[in-house]
């Protein structure tokens, strides 16, 4: 698969943007583990162009983590071009648009999802981008506004038609939000659609190797995004690499190693943010690290409430004296729960 001239190799596999979790730390983890390409969280056209100090922090990318893209959001055109040129300088791989985020807040005002409701708009806009970077610009969008707009088929020819290098597809609604079932039979009529020359990458409810194999084999889709399953298992794109490649499926890492791997994103973490702020959006991926074992919710609020590195770190190794080599998987085999 390529995007413009990147080549990503055969199904390869996406780390999805998610907001204050797909941050430096937390890509360095994934690109260990084998996230072929990674995005930025969603950044604001609007907090760019105002030079809005969140909003510039999240353009800092580094070596370690590319090829990169850096996705923006907005509804104003002028507004998205100028952010999109002011992106270009940060020096990513790509340029996407994110014209799919559900969130009230932000589909509301038109965009995200918004911009589901009014397609000449998104075409519009993405025409615009495509004309004013150098790079190539991606999509990430759903299958429509709601189920009796699910005119997604459409939706990709126009968009490829204006110079769209690559499409993202969450298999979902706008209306459904992460509510349901992930419908992957629209994702393959774009991508089996004669029309479409573009890659075509699915999105939604991708947990594991044996999905991701599914969804690959079953709709012919070009690379897989994987998001909220990555939280608290970064590991999940070795696993699906290695089941890709061979058919046998990797054991669940052991809770020294999980206690291993958090420690170490804890660490970039405190590097990459500033003050608090690496504890609190850390928080998360902590809890989830560890999901699943037994007797755990007094260690979790713990983990939760905590702004004391010393503490959160004190507590892992806690973590790691009491369950050592095991996996989460064996616990209740050993253990009276």
């Amino acid at each position: 698969m390529t995007i413009g001239n990147i080549s990503l190799g055969e199904n390869p596999l996406f780390l999805a943007p998610m907001e204050d979790i797909t941050d430096p730390s937390f890509r360095m983890v994934c690109k260990m583990h084998g996230a072929d390409f990674m995005f930025t969280e969603f950044i604001s056209s609007d907090g760019l162009i105002r030079d809005g100090h969140k909003s510039l922090k999240k353009l800092e990318i580094y070596d370690f983590e590319r090829p990169i893209g850096i996705q923006l959001y907005g509804h104003l055109i002028d507004s998205m071009v100028e952010a999109a040129l002011i992106a270009q300088e940060a020096d990513p791989e790509v340029i996407d648009i994110n014209f799919g985020c559900p969130v009230r807040k932000i589909s509301n005002r038109g965009a995200g999802a918004g911009m589901l409701r009014n397609i000449p708009l998104m075409v519009e806009m993405t025409e615009a981008i495509v004309r004013a970077v150098q790079l190539p610009v991606t999509v990430k969008t759903r299958l429509g506004w709601d189920n009796n707009t699910r005119n997604i088929v459409d939706v990709a020819e126009k968009l490829q038609d204006v110079g769209v290098c690559a499409i993202t597809i969450h298999g979902r609604t706008r209306e459904q939000l992460y509510k349901g079932e992930a419908d992957w039979t629209l994702i393959g009529a774009v991508k089996n659609n004669p029309r479409m020359k573009i890659p075509v990458i699915g999105n939604g409810d991708i947990n594991g190797p044996l999905k991701a194999k599914e969804m690959f084999d079953k709709y012919g889709v070009d690379g897989i995004m994987i998001g909220r399953a990555s939280v608290g298992r970064p590991w999940i794109f070795k696993d699906i690499r290695h089941y890709l490649n061979t058919c046998e499926l990797l054991p669940e890492p052991a809770i020294n190693d999980k206690v291993d791997i958090a420690l170490f994103h804890l660490e970039k973490s405190l590097e990459f943010k500033e003050g608090k702020r690496a504890i609190f959006e850390m928080r998360r991926h902590l809890s989830n690290y560890f999901k699943g074992l037994p007797n755990f919710r007094d260690t979790r609020f713990k983990l939760l409430t905590t702004t004391e590195v010393d503490e959160i770190k004190k507590l892992l190794e806690e973590i790691r004296q009491r369950w050592g080599e095991f996996r989460t998987e064996d616990i209740s085999s050993v253990y009276e729960i």
